[in-house]
């Protein structure tokens, strides 16, 4: 997997702007291919993508941050073949969806070094001319069922009896198992689970941070009893919902406490070096007592995605945003942000989708109508393809329909915080940064209230030099400033979860609780007892 030219892990570490770049390599394809359909999958390319085999074009893509494929079957050869790819970014264009990519030469602020090109993994994939392309996945915790809607490729093409099979275990024993005749190309089904989760919650076998069961999942296709692809997954039995203006998990009220993450890697930018550095990120974060992540600005790498169902953290999926309104920005946005609600669909981990960020790409969105309209355009949409989840229209500020008031406030000082979230009346009229809550004539409407960005203390406890939003000056003060931006938000009887900026120093952003190789600038178990309230 090729990384961004502008990291240290590329071999070439240049940040300066190359808007095209060109890949080229060789291959042959094994025995396991003879006879298949061949797919190349991209995990994401940033920005535009055209792809050829052996000189013929197959396919071209737009969007930086979202897997696409295509069918190279008919390019193919026998023996060596050559895959050429062309990717264009536009390192100046502000109505690209971006995130924390920065537009100019030096990054600054709370803005980093673009990553171009391909930045996830590449791979071939042999399949039979009727596969499955995917399945989404639905758990009902309540009927203890999971609904599958199963996308077929190929069935056109076929004339015996098409099946399905699926089988859901759990801890290696079936707990169910279900055989669907398949007449169409995509179809719904549903498999129902042994009765397990209606006795004590401590013991059942529903999905949480704190215990994080899950089925596993093997799907079978045959055609006239002969089977053609099988796929092996998992999913969990989680349910996220806003009950009487609380926000629950599994049909409890559940106190998110989430870490601000930008996703981003001292050598590799946007790319980790390593699965297991994704796996380390994951376990820093719940070592440090943090329940979720807001993933911040990056429509994560699946694998960071399949490490917190794995391991137990809930995430906010959010989308790299642009920084101009017009024509362009609004069709690629909605097409890219699409793709990855659909895309990343079946994680239980994934509890709440946040298609903007502080009226970034409307940022006139105080008086601008048609940006108005497109933020709660964005909820609906957004609902639309996945309405059991939350999501919040513009994060932070200037809200339009959301289903939580997330609120962003740097402020550090604790009397302060406290006066600002005594009561309800209180913090629905609070302004941080001279904001306002909501626009549109949109008004509040006992949403759960979630302080999504705040602390943000700088602290530098390594070469990198940083900015912040606050400043400590040793480790004592450092966990003090830290405690005094946590209690307010545990001790407040309305702020129902808080996002604490951020997991990591990035570049010169220097407000992490680890610097940006992963080092903790306080013992994690101090920071735990902040956290849990105990400091």
């Amino acid at each position: 997997m090729p990384y961004g030219f502008e990291s240290k892990l590329s071999g070439i570490g240049d940040p300066a702007a190359h808007d095209v770049v060109w890949y080229r390599r060789t291959f042959q394809l094994s025995d396991a291919y003879r006879n298949k359909r061949v797919l190349i999958h991209f995990g994401a390319v940033d920005y535009t993508t055209i792809v050829w085999v052996n000189g013929i074009k197959v396919g071209e893509h737009e969007g930086g941050h979202i897997s696409f494929s295509f069918d190279v079957t008919e390019a193919l050869r026998e023996g060596e073949n050559k895959l050429v790819v062309r990717a264009e970014d536009y390192a100046r264009d502000l109505a690209v969806p971006r995130g924390k990519q920065y537009w100019k030469d030096q990054s600054e602020t709370i803005f980093y070094t673009r990553t171009t090109g391909i930045w996830q993994t590449v791979w071939l994939e042999p399949v039979s001319d009727i596969h499955l392309e995917r399945v989404k996945l639905t758990p009902d915790i309540d009927a203890n069922t999971c609904s599958l809607r199963v996308f077929i490729s190929g069935l056109e093409n076929v004339s015996g009896k098409v099946e399905l099979k699926a089988t859901a275990s759990f801890k290696g024993t079936v707990e169910a198992e279900s055989t669907f005749v398949i007449g169409k190309s995509v179809s719904n089904h549903m498999i129902s689970l042994n009765d397990f989760n209606y006795h004590d919650s401590r013991w059942n076998r529903w999905w949480s941070p704190e215990h994080p069961h899950l089925y596993d999942l093997r799907l079978v296709l045959a055609v006239a009893g002969k089977e053609v692809d099988r796929v092996d997954s998992y999913f969990g039995m989680r349910k996220i919902s806003i009950e009487k203006g609380k926000v629950c998990l599994n049909n409890h009220p559940y106190y998110m406490k989430l870490v601000l993450d930008q996703g981003y890697f001292p050598d590799g930018l946007l790319t980790a070096p390593s699965d297991g550095s994704i796996r380390e990120d994951v376990e820093l974060t719940k070592a440090m007592g943090f329940n979720g992540a807001r993933k911040h600005q990056k429509i994560e790498d699946p694998r960071y995605l399949y490490w917190c169902d794995k391991l137990g953290l809930l995430v906010w999926g959010e989308a790299a945003n642009a920084y101009e309104m017009h024509e362009n920005y609004v069709q690629r946005f909605t097409a890219e942000w699409q793709a990855a609600v659909e895309r990343d669909y079946n994680h239980p981990c994934i509890v709440a989708w946040v298609p903007l960020n502080e009226s970034w790409g409307v940022p006139n969105i105080l008086h601008d109508e048609r940006e108005q309209q497109h933020a709660l355009a964005m909820y609906y949409l957004t609902k639309s393809l996945d309405p059991t989840r939350i999501v919040i229209s513009n994060d932070g500020w200037e809200h339009m329909k959301s289903d939580l008031l997330t609120i962003h406030d740097y402020e550090w000082r604790e009397e302060k915080l406290n006066e600002r979230y005594v009561d309800t009346e209180t913090a629905i009229h609070a302004r941080p940064a001279d904001r306002q809550l909501y626009v549109g004539g949109t008004e509040y409407e006992n949403e759960p209230i979630i302080v999504s960005e705040f602390g943000g203390i700088s602290f530098k406890k390594s070469h990198w030099e940083g900015w912040g939003y606050s400043g400590a000056e040793n480790d004592e003060d450092f966990l003090s400033r830290l405690a005094a931006v946590i209690r307010p938000m545990l001790q407040s009887p309305v702020v129902q979860g808080f996002c604490y900026t951020q997991l990591t120093d990035v570049e010169q952003e220097i407000n992490g609780l680890l610097t940006y190789d992963r080092k903790p600038k306080v013992p994690l178990e101090q920071i735990k007892r902040i956290m849990d309230g105990l400091s």
